[in-house]
């Protein structure tokens, strides 16, 4: 666990105190205290700030481009305070595999943190729902862009798998048949050009196409 606030890293580590099957290895403050911890400990899953020491700015999206190198199987689950889609694009440019970004506030409940914690330990990805809100709300979206041609409901259904969410997950949330499900994401992966494309590989790059679309600016 690494966060340059002391009352934040307690309230973390207590949540994360209930799962009798997590154990805590250490915690720090910084970048370069978090790099050496996880050369030293090899943790399953790394629970990190965006922002911290030394230069308080993305320090937490870049401890986990450089473990995606340094030790590939380790999940990152990045925290903050902040909307920012750049920062949910830059975190899974390179996959979104064992990788989760969740606001601070959403956290309070402890489900929601140990639960993104088990997904990036089984490979899994986590957005969270505020921040593909965020993303949809308000925003244009760019003339040529090819999810001008989705469909309301597809974008629905984009927006849930950009929350990690499985297809079961996506029925049960949409209150759709999983039939249905598949059928719309046949659909928009079609309308997207990624048929040719493994489907781990589909659903990873129609979420960078519908986070890195709304990055434009409300008119």
């Amino acid at each position: 666990m690494a966060d340059d606030s002391l009352i934040v890293r307690e309230g973390v580590l207590r949540l994360l105190d209930v799962d009798e099957g997590m154990e805590v290895v250490d915690a720090c403050g910084d970048l370069d205290a978090l790099l050496a911890s996880v050369d030293e400990h090899v943790p399953d899953v790394v629970i990190t700030d965006i922002r911290m020491p030394p230069t308080g700015t993305d320090e937490g999206i870049r401890a986990a481009l450089e473990l995606r190198g340094r030790h590939p199987t380790i999940g990152v689950v990045v925290l903050s305070h902040y909307v920012e889609s750049q920062w949910a694009i830059d975190l899974l440019e390179d996959g979104s595999d064992r990788r989760a970004y969740l606001l601070k506030d959403r956290v309070a409940d402890s489900d929601q943190l140990l639960d993104a914690v088990r997904q990036v330990a089984a490979g899994g990805s986590v957005v969270d729902p505020k921040v593909v809100e965020a993303l949809i709300s308000g925003r244009e979206r760019h003339r040529d862009s090819p999810l001008r041609h989705l469909t309301p409901r597809e974008l629905e259904v984009l927006a849930e798998i950009a929350q990690g969410r499985s297809n079961t997950a996506i029925a049960e949330s949409l209150v759709l048949s999983q039939r249905a499900v598949e059928k719309h994401i046949n659909s928009l992966f079609s309308k997207l050009g990624l048929t040719e494309v493994r489907e781990v590989h589909r659903r990873v790059t129609a979420v960078l196409m519908y986070l890195a679309d709304d990055v434009v600016e409300p008119a």
